[in-house]
């Protein structure tokens, strides 16, 4: 399963990135507005360090607006992925840029039927929000289900991007469904790297070894 960091935050992305734990970046007009800096500059200098898929979210709400940003946003790298919202202008937009050979991630789904359409309209990757899904009272997770399902029985190359994970269940959660992608923000990796008896264990090795350096006057 492939990770990718929710942020528009250089010094996380750095962070990480370092750690050969990102295979991409998402991105959203929110998250960028958190940062200090011209959103463009922000935007290219994380198409620089990420050198996986980093998605960068258009803000028209009509179909030439969403192609026209698109084609703009393109040109920042290579590895520059459309974000695209789950309306009709927004899967009008996505046929013309997969035409285009742009690859879209069809963002703001709470449904496997609106999966399905943007998969059909030729998006790269879906993107399911499922910690709002359950904030409202439903079930996040069977919503990926259907979707993989439905994905893996037509053979489907778009990809399931999990968005909205609020914990580290979540991502334990959709790795043992299939889904291909967890987008996730930078505290929520942080929790995962972490367990207290990784923390005990370490502090009784590094005293452990200080008995022996201290026995032996050994330096290293």
């Amino acid at each position: 399963m492939k990770i990718f960091l929710d942020t528009a935050s250089i010094d996380s992305i750095k962070k990480f990135n370092d750690m050969g734990v990102v295979d991409g970046i998402t991105t959203n007009p929110t998250l960028i507005s958190k940062e200090k800096g011209h959103p463009e500059d922000i935007m290219r200098e994380i198409v620089k360090i990420v050198k996986g898929p980093v998605n960068l979210e258009v803000v028209g709400i009509k179909t030439e607006e969403m192609v026209e940003e698109g084609l703009r946003l393109k040109r920042f790298g290579d590895n520059v992925v459309v974000k695209v919202p789950m309306t009709m202008e927004g899967l009008k937009a996505v046929k013309k840029l997969s035409e285009d050979k742009i690859k879209t991630n069809v963002t703001l789904i709470f449904s496997s039927n609106q999966a399905l359409l943007a998969a059909k309209a030729g998006a790269s990757y879906v993107s399911p929000f499922i910690g709002r899904l359950d904030d409202g009272g439903q079930e996040g997770m069977t919503v990926i289900k259907e979707i993989v399902q439905i994905f893996n029985n037509y053979d489907f190359q778009t990809e399931v991007l999990v968005a909205s994970v609020r914990h580290p269940i979540h991502v334990i959660e959709a790795g043992k469904i299939g889904a291909h992608i967890v987008t996730l923000p930078p505290d929520i990796l942080g929790k995962m790297l972490t367990h207290p008896l990784t923390d005990k264990g370490l502090s009784l090795f590094l005293s452990d070894w200080e008995k022996v350096k201290k026995e032996h006057k050994y330096t290293i």
